[in-house]
């Protein structure tokens, strides 16, 4: 007698939920929130002083109070949506930023004010990451191609964008809202998104997820604090001795989480930032150039919002609108960044470098020739050059960063990418800003304004030459 012997058909892994278009729009709404928040504030700021009777330092706060809590806690915020589902952190986080959003705009007094920001920098951080590591999760091939350029063209635009819509809100005063307009308007927004990504967005998670690195962790917010704070602030309070030693302390404090994460990778658990993660030569190549750009993109922004409006005498409306032309190019130029990067590789990188060279060159000529006449029509061919420019570095950086992390470490890598990227927006805001103000009392507004954006043209130079070391073709 033969016996038929039937093996079990084996279940295939079952195929991880798809992003479909409403849910992609509803992930890249919640990525335009955080990052336009950032840039808002900036042509606001001398309306919020004088309504609040602030002083310099105090405002100072309120940009960097929310940027520093919120690259602090980003990667954070990418591990909780490994460990309790990224939709679920989303939802969350994108509640909790109404919600400080209403508390920004109803503040009573400045320290009111800064403490609201505080809070929607944390927000920001829970929300954000999930969007990255849920593209990464759904997505594959042409169409994770697709969404990553899509989002690195929602968050170049949002940066913009950000400060154009300050402008209108703070001018259009709308119910003698003021500057709390700025904040008030995310409100509606939220509450029109969360049910929508409760019905779109999938809900995706770490297959092994471990649990919270705690050491990893308050070391990581050590460093970061140790290093944004007194850079940010040190100059409005006039550089007392706890800038010193916080600026002292960070080398070490950097040093020992990082020695602590290299332990906790051997041991075979899995650290806050995964030394192992900077293996892949895709990611490591991408976050230095991450750098140079978000350093210069944002020390830009805000330099180019205070000198138009003490120094031109520009209102908000019209000191936001001088680059509006910038924005509508970058969104425009970074819906062709998929094909160009599909012929050429990452070569589209260096070259836009050049571009955003030529488009600064441009603007630096118009501030020598017109100086204090700058508005819009001066301004316009230099922010159509230097905006196209961009669109063919930012979003193909964040392909190139992400394009060899697995999924299963999708919120981690988006972290870590993000953290880079917010860490350097805040250092362009304390650096450059900084030169621009010391500089100004000395040498008047325009020669400050010049010699800041030349110093910004070198670090355009810096991502070029950083761009010619990239793998030459990105998944």
């Amino acid at each position: 007698m033969t016996e038929t012997i039937t093996s079990r058909p084996v279940r295939p892994a079952p195929a991880p939920p798809a992003l479909g278009g409403p849910g992609l729009f509803t992930v890249l709404l919640g990525a335009a929130l955080p990052l336009i928040d950032f840039f808002i504030v900036n042509v606001a700021l001398p309306t919020m002083g004088a309504d609040l009777a602030a002083s310099e330092a105090v405002l100072e706060l309120v940009v960097a109070g929310y940027g520093v809590a919120y690259a602090v806690l980003l990667v954070l915020g990418g591990r909780l949506g490994d460990l309790f589902g990224r939709r679920r952190l989303f939802l969350g986080g994108m509640a909790a930023f109404g919600l400080t959003s209403l508390a920004c705009g109803l503040a009573p007094d400045a320290w009111s004010l800064v403490a609201a920001r505080v809070a929607q920098g944390a927000s920001s951080a829970a929300m954000l990451p999930q969007v990255l590591a849920t593209i990464q999760a759904t997505t594959t091939g042409p169409r994770r191609a697709k969404a990553m350029g899509l989002y690195g063209a929602t968050a170049g635009l949002s940066m913009v964008a950000g400060q154009v819509l300050g402008g209108v809100l703070v001018a259009a005063d709308l119910a003698g809202t003021g500057w709390r307009a700025v904040f008030l308007v995310n409100v509606p927004v939220v509450l029109a998104g969360l049910p929508l990504a409760a019905r779109t967005v999938p809900e995706t998670r770490s297959p092994r997820p471990e649990p919270v690195d705690v050491p990893g962790t308050l070391l990581l917010a050590g460093a970061l604090l140790a290093l944004l704070l007194p850079l940010t602030e040190g100059r409005a309070a006039g550089w007392p001795l706890w800038t010193w030693l916080s600026l002292a302390a960070f080398g070490p404090v950097a040093a020992a989480f990082w020695a602590v994460e290299r332990r906790a990778d051997r041991a075979g658990r899995t650290p806050l930032v995964p030394p192992s993660l900077f293996a892949l030569v895709s990611l490591r190549r991408g976050l230095l150039l991450i750098l140079p750009f978000s350093i210069g993109f944002s020390g830009f922004m805000f330099v180019v919002a205070v000198a138009l409006q003490r120094g031109a005498g520009l209102g908000p409306v019209a000191a936001g609108l001088a680059l509006a032309p910038l924005a509508v190019v970058f969104f425009l130029v970074s819906l062709a960044g998929p094909r160009l990067v599909a012929r050429y590789g990452t070569r589209v990188v260096p070259a836009g470098a050049v571009l955003q060279g030529v488009g600064l060159g441009l603007m630096i000529l118009a501030a020598w020739r017109y100086w204090p006449d700058l508005g819009v029509v001066e301004l316009f061919p230099g922010a159509v050059v230097c905006g196209a420019g961009q669109a063919l570095q930012l979003p193909v950086i964040f392909r190139v960063v992400l394009s060899e992390v697995e999924p299963a470490r999708a919120g981690v890598g988006s972290g870590v990418m993000i953290t880079t990227q917010q860490s350097a927006l805040a250092l362009g805001v304390a650096t450059l800003g900084t030169l621009f103000l010391s500089l100004t009392p000395a040498t008047g507004m325009r020669d400050a304004l010049l010699t800041t954006l030349l110093v910004q043209l070198g670090a355009v130079a810096l991502t070029g030459l950083l761009g010619l070391r990239l793998p030459r073709r990105i998944g």
